[in-house]
């Protein structure tokens, strides 16, 4: 029992912070998770959300139990421009992006600020990046100062504006950069 106790933590160490399914699909039972989670040496982040006792949470930590509760969801508007470190703002919630059917989902923490994507708008433009050990979906730099724009009316034009003079100072190109990444094929000129 200790060789699988020492095998299931070594598996959630690894994982950083997952769900209990995350467990199952790598041939562990919910039930040794859930003596681990009694004997302390595992602890409930969130509703469905566990990590190792010992872990230690990067100031992402919220991006990478919403990616696990949300597989669905991609990181955008303010929390992408804070990841991308476009912003001085910081937002009170994490801020996804869903298909547009798709249900809203109930977290207990942290909260979330929804919008809907659809076609090319939300399947264009995503990173992954690894935090915590979690494969987080984050729109990058670029569609996310150009999503900003598209979404003024939520994020403040200010915020948008400031996003895109940082865009800018930081990478080459940055208007139109973000106006290729943006722009549906069909509205784009010759390359």
């Amino acid at each position: 029992m200790a060789t699988d106790e020492r095998r299931t933590l070594a598996v959630i160490r690894s994982l950083g912070v997952l769900r209990a399914a995350d467990l199952e699909e790598r041939g562990i039972p919910r039930r040794r998770l859930y003596a681990l989670l009694q004997k302390g040496k595992v602890a409930r982040q969130a509703r469905g959300v566990y990590a190792a006792s010992n872990h230690a949470p990067t100031a992402d930590h919220a991006l990478a139990q919403v990616a696990t509760r949300v597989p669905s969801g991609v990181i955008c508007l303010l929390t992408a421009l804070r990841f991308h470190e476009l912003t001085t703002q910081a937002p009170a919630e994490v801020w996804i992006a869903l298909p547009e059917k798709g249900r809203k989902p109930r977290l207990d923490y942290p909260r979330l600020g929804v919008v809907r994507f659809s076609g090319a708008a939300l399947t264009k433009g995503i990173e992954t990046h690894r935090i915590e050990g979690v494969a987080v979906p984050v729109y990058s730099a670029a569609k996310t100062v150009a999503d900003c724009f598209k979404y003024r009316n939520k994020v403040g034009i200010d915020v948008a504006v400031e996003a895109l003079r940082d865009f800018s100072r930081r990478h080459r190109g940055g208007l139109s950069s973000c106006y290729r990444r943006s722009a549906p094929a069909s509205s784009r000129g010759p390359s």
